[in-house]
């Protein structure tokens, strides 16, 4: 193997193509020519002795030395990131990039405006938004702020509690018009409810909370929160809906308010050597003072 160790661009390429699965995507994805990626590609596998990918009517197909050698290229993706996020402005600066990872929900549905009210203040700050279910590893760099609904257990971690975020379940008006209303939760049954595909950890945990659902119960079924919360606005049924997202919109109406209630803790967390890095300190705080206010409109009587 005579890998040089400095040639990024190639496993840039590389990382590419696993991520999108074809040459032509991952052209998209770095914004260069395909037959660029090819020569990249080609050019680490002569490098390495192995082939990375097979062909198949789907696409280009990992091998299993291309999905070994995945995991590095993401620590060093990340480790880019990072090293570029740092190099965007001074480190006493209120101003560069900051990466800010999320739920699907919490970062589509609630952090923008928290966010647009900080570039108005500080216009020189710019954001990145990774929205994930997963949580990212603040540790490795992957992201500089994250907002989780699970209390960080690194020790390297500064982590604020903002509150909870309660949940509800929740149907637009007119089908409630349509369909009449649950009375007891075991009623749920007769009705048209939203939840996930597959057996998920939110499931499980709402299970445990003492809500017997079972996936055949679901008429409307997705593993994606927001495609949820799309379903409830729609029409299509009954689901669980964060209280303080659903009192934004008059269509909404609480189901069974006083039979259920289930509440997420809410943790806004950084990386302590970050706090000395004047726009990461200043986009934290904002959102431990924002995210305390949704948490608090949310625990508010409707």
């Amino acid at each position: 193997m005579s890998l040089n160790p400095l040639d990024w661009e190639s496993q840039r390429a590389f990382l590419a193509v696993l991520r999108e699965g074809s040459l032509s995507a991952a052209a998209r994805a770095l914004d260069i020519a395909q037959p660029t990626v090819r020569r990249r590609l080609e050019a680490l596998e002569r490098s390495i002795g192995v082939a990375l990918f097979t062909r198949s009517p789907s696409g280009l197909t990992p091998t299993d030395a291309a999905r070994e050698l995945g995991a590095h290229a993401e620590t060093m993706a990340a480790a880019a990131d990072a090293f570029a996020r740092a190099a965007s402005a001074d480190t006493d600066a209120a101003s560069g990039t900051v990466r800010i990872t999320a739920s699907d929900v919490m970062g589509a549905e609630v952090l923008p405006a928290v966010l647009a009210s900080l570039q108005d203040a500080q216009p020189g700050l710019v954001f990145e938004l990774s929205l994930t279910n997963r949580n990212e590893d603040l540790l490795r760099h992957e992201a500089d702020i994250a907002v989780r609904m699970v209390r960080p257990t690194q020790a390297a971690m500064v982590a604020t509690r903002v509150g909870v975020v309660e949940l509800g379940f929740y149907a637009k008006a007119a089908y409630l018009k349509k369909h009449g209303t649950p009375t007891s939760l075991d009623d749920l049954r007769r009705f048209a409810l939203i939840g996930p595909d597959r057996e998920t950890a939110d499931l499980r945990a709402l299970r445990a909370a003492g809500l017997d659902l079972k996936r055949a119960m679901f008429s409307c079924r997705t593993d994606n929160q927001l495609a949820q919360l799309g379903a409830i606005r729609a029409g299509l049924g009954i689901g669980i809906c964060q209280k303080a997202l659903a009192r934004r919109d008059p269509s909404l109406v609480p189901v069974l308010a006083n039979e259920f209630r289930y509440e997420l803790e809410t943790w806004v967390t950084m990386h302590e050597d970050l706090r000395r890095m004047r726009r990461v300190r200043a986009t934290f705080t904002h959102l431990v003072a924002a995210l305390t206010a949704y948490c608090n409109a949310g625990s508010a009587p409707a």
